[in-house]
């Protein structure tokens, strides 16, 4: 039988993920869900490293967190378009797995591979749940499959968030599996480029940014997401 997931969390960029949700994801795989990890591309546009390190650097970070599957669609860093190609291979995956709930780039952001890949994961969504759409998995063809909700993760840019998770006891754990990423993050030794997220400023604000979200709900850290449909909620008297 296939695997099946509860979330499945969507990067354009191996690291993505990590910065974004992944205290969220270590919150809910210690809740026992199952948790997977697609990246898009192998990020070998970046300054630093290449596309082949981040793969390795991707399935140490994946390890880290306890992800049930990490899968890497290929497609080209910068120049990988919303197109029908593009959304198709995101349905085979979505069909595949099955998620109940996606999570994806920020819809709004400054690298404009994010905000392209939010709407590429969204719309890929919706057309994974329409049963004249036909995808084949070896050789077989696939049952359709809409996840019943997708969240956008906040990056770089300021954006007001829709909820927030209180990822407190999960900070360190993610800041380790961000690490897992050496070619691209703080080290002191390096000799490579400078970028806007290789210096130790670039980690204290994601700290920063969490501690920024978790006071709007008396916690320590928070992560923030971004909603496109409304959320219903069972009881209000749960809400934090």
């Amino acid at each position: 039988m296939e695997l099946k997931l509860d979330i499945l969390a969507i990067g354009v960029h191996p690291d993505d993920v990590e910065l974004g949700c992944s205290g969220t994801i270590l919150k809910h795989i210690a809740q026992g869900k199952t948790v997977g990890v697609l990246d898009l591309t192998k990020g070998e546009l970046g300054s630093r490293g290449s596309g082949e390190l981040r793969l390795i650097e991707a399935d140490k970070a994946g390890k880290i967190l306890g992800l049930a599957v990490r899968e890497n669609l290929g497609y080209a860093d910068g120049f990988f378009k919303n197109d029908k190609e593009h959304q198709l291979g995101i349905v085979k995956i979505l069909r595949k797995y099955q998620p109940k709930v996606v999570m994806a780039n920020a819809p709004l952001d400054r690298h404009p591979d994010h905000g392209r890949a939010a709407q590429l994961v969204t719309e890929a969504c919706f057309y994974a749940g329409l049963v004249k759409i036909e995808t084949e998995l070896d050789g077989v063809i696939q049952d359709v499959w809409r996840p019943e909700a997708v969240y956008h993760y906040i990056q770089d840019r300021f954006l007001k968030p829709d909820f927030v998770v209180d990822v407190t006891e999960h900070v360190d754990k993610k800041m380790e599996a961000i690490m897992a990423f050496s070619s691209q993050f703080y080290n002191p030794d390096s000799e490579l480029p400078e970028t806007p997220i290789s210096s130790k400023k670039f980690l204290n604000f994601v700290k920063a940014r969490m501690a920024n979200f978790g006071r709007d709900i008396g916690a320590e850290y928070a992560e923030g997401f971004t909603v496109e449909r409304v959320v219903g909620v069972e009881d209000v008297t749960q809400l934090k």
